[in-house]
């Protein structure tokens, strides 16, 4: 019995430790702002407000954003996704292009690529770039906008 709970306290130890490690290896775990000022907008009027949140979840993240828009409504939306470039739901309003799935793909520790798409059809793609201090994500997005011309996004976002 006594092996048995030694084995058991193991396993949990090296899950808590590879969670703790992953978190490490990636710059986007942690809470994000969005800075209006160093952003510009095309795409969409720029929100009042954003605030992003990324915790590790298995290879990939969970993803959960709230802010409000330009209009004053608030939006929440939310996601988990490996970076493996499947195609993962999104859930509640306000997300880019109204996207109802994503799909990440991680090119190095800080940088992503995501397709953004609504009934399958991509309308939003970008890349998220974290600074070398991990202090600054920088997000360019393109897409249409609402009368469907071409535009593009520069996001700005500090970390918290």
């Amino acid at each position: 019995m006594k092996r048995i709970l030694e084995s058991v306290a193991v396993v949990v130890l090296a899950v808590l430790v590879s969670g703790v490690l992953l978190a490490q290896s990636n710059p986007y775990i942690g809470t994000w702002k969005l800075n209006t000022a160093k952003s510009r907008f095309s795409l969409a009027p720029a929100p009042k407000e954003l605030t992003q949140t990324f915790e590790a979840h298995g290879d990939g993240v969970k993803v959960s954003t709230e802010g409000t828009a330009a209009d004053g409504s608030h939006t929440a939306y939310s996601y988990m996704a490996n970076y493996d470039g499947k195609d993962n739901p999104v859930s509640g309003t306000g997300a880019p292009g109204g996207a109802d799935t994503i799909a990440l793909k991680r090119l190095n520790p800080n940088i992503t690529e995501s397709t953004w798409r609504k009934a399958g059809k991509v309308v939003r793609t970008a890349r998220s770039v974290v600074s070398d201090d991990g202090k600054v994500r920088g997000v360019t997005s393109r897409g249409t906008d609402p009368n469907g011309l071409p535009g593009r996004d520069l996001i700005v976002f500090d970390k918290q």
